[in-house]
């Protein structure tokens, strides 16, 4: 698939083909024409007479996006990790969950901007921001961006981008950071569940047992602390958080399908300037009904502030657009990824106890998360690769018994005497 062909779904900014081996016979490539020897032996065979085994390379596209993935991973795994915990560290000076939320999703207006001084540098054929603009307003449909449109089919997702950052960031100033991103990670499982009721997608036995092992891990979790009034709101709060996030990604494939990089930037873009148009006046109500309060702007973390707003734009760059040079699922494990980091700077910044409930809730909710990383035919491919090395043992051994067997033979006929006269 080419770049520009590619076509990817906006994420939610609090989150979305595994790694395979090509043959060397299968690869479409010119290949140079064989041997006379080779020309002369059976299909399947080599030149000595002995079946062919089945070898295996990576090619050089393939290696080439596993080194981006994994750098995918690590900017995922840390600018997710970092926002977590700095905005913890800005609530212990700045007690303003939706002023925070409000301020970081301003920074969603730049990723058209974004968009395209990468296009100006990587395309060949160049176009203007309004020729642009008008390309990716298609995605809205044949007349582009109306009022209406606007109103109908972005308004609805603003408000549930707001909603998710909100209830996740809330969660941070009831419980830990590793418990939110942990619990965070029930969200794929959500998805699934939603898409399987609301799209009918195609049932998967082995993911409807990823989502049963996200709600125990949920029921573990909250009992890891003893059922207190606390931690009951903040775990509430954290899947509120993730249903949402669930709801958002499921709505926007029922509503606009699949969308361009160019047309996701856009409709990212437009959720910020949504967030600056409409829900600017909640902070400011806020404040004013002391909800959300501060002495003067000085006392604002300014630094803390910007530098969680940038990870988070970050993190949603590199999860959005960063399918355009590594595989799907290794972004996916950036954020799974993000739980142990989390739970070592809790361990020397915070007073959180690892019991062993605790570790098993964590460990079940993760087991889930990468049982929904399968792809859907991979009990196919699991059935192909255990035949092949069924296929690939009866040859060693035959050859192995061949070897045996032709060695005596021809040492019991040379030592066998003539007794011909």
């Amino acid at each position: 698939m080419k770049k520009h062909s590619a076509r990817v779904a906006p994420l939610s900014a609090c989150n979305s083909p595994v790694l395979t081996l090509t043959k060397v016979e299968g690869e479409e490539r010119p290949r140079e024409p064989p041997g006379p020897a080779e020309a002369q032996a059976p299909a399947g065979t080599e030149a000595g007479g002995r079946t062919n085994r089945h070898r295996w390379t990576c090619s050089q596209k393939q290696l080439k996006k596993v080194f981006w993935g994994v750098a995918v991973v690590f900017c995922v795994c840390a600018s997710w990790a970092g926002s977590t915990q700095l905005a913890r560290l800005t609530f212990k000076t700045f007690d303003a969950p939706f002023t925070l939320t409000w301020f970081a999703t301003n920074w969603n207006f730049l990723f058209f901007p974004l968009y395209y001084a990468g296009h100006v540098c990587k395309s060949t054929e160049k176009q203007s921001v309004k020729q642009r603009y008008r390309e990716c307003c298609r995605f809205f449909g044949d007349n582009g961006l109306t009022l209406k449109v606007f109103f109908t089919k972005a308004a609805p997702f603003g408000v549930l981008w707001t909603l998710t950052n909100y209830l996740y960031l809330h969660a941070i100033k009831k419980i830990n950071a590793t418990d939110v991103s942990v619990l965070f990670c029930c969200n794929k499982a959500f998805v699934f569940l939603l898409s399987w009721i609301v799209l009918r997608d195609r049932f998967m036995g082995v993911r409807i047992v990823a989502a049963i092992l996200a709600i125990a891990g949920i029921v573990m979790m909250t009992y890891a602390d003893g059922f207190h009034s606390h931690s009951v709101i903040g775990i509430a709060l954290v899947v509120g958080s993730a249903s949402i996030s669930a709801l958002y990604k499921v709505l926007f494939k029922l509503l606009l399908g699949s969308a361009k990089f160019g047309e996701a930037a856009l409709f990212l873009s437009i959720l910020g300037v949504f967030n600056i148009l409409f829900i600017t006046c909640i902070p400011v109500i806020l404040y004013f009904t002391r909800v959300e309060y501060w002495n003067s702007f000085d006392d604002i973390p300014w630094g803390n502030l910007c530098g969680f707003s940038i990870l988070l734009l970050t993190f949603n760059i590199v999860l959005n657009f960063g399918i355009a040079v590594t595989y799907p699922t290794l972004m996916s494990l950036g954020i799974v990824l993000s739980v142990p980091v989390n739970a070592v700077v809790d361990h020397y910044t915070s007073q959180i106890v690892f019991n062993g409930v605790r570790v098993i809730a964590i460990i079940i909710i993760g087991l889930g998360f990468l049982l929904l990383l399968l792809p859907e035919e991979w009990d196919v491919w699991l059935i192909k690769l255990l035949t092949r090395l069924k296929v690939r043992k009866k040859e060693e051994a035959a050859e192995s018994s061949g070897d045996l067997g032709t060695g005596p033979q021809s040492r019991s006929r040379r030592a066998r005497p003539s007794f011909a006269r």
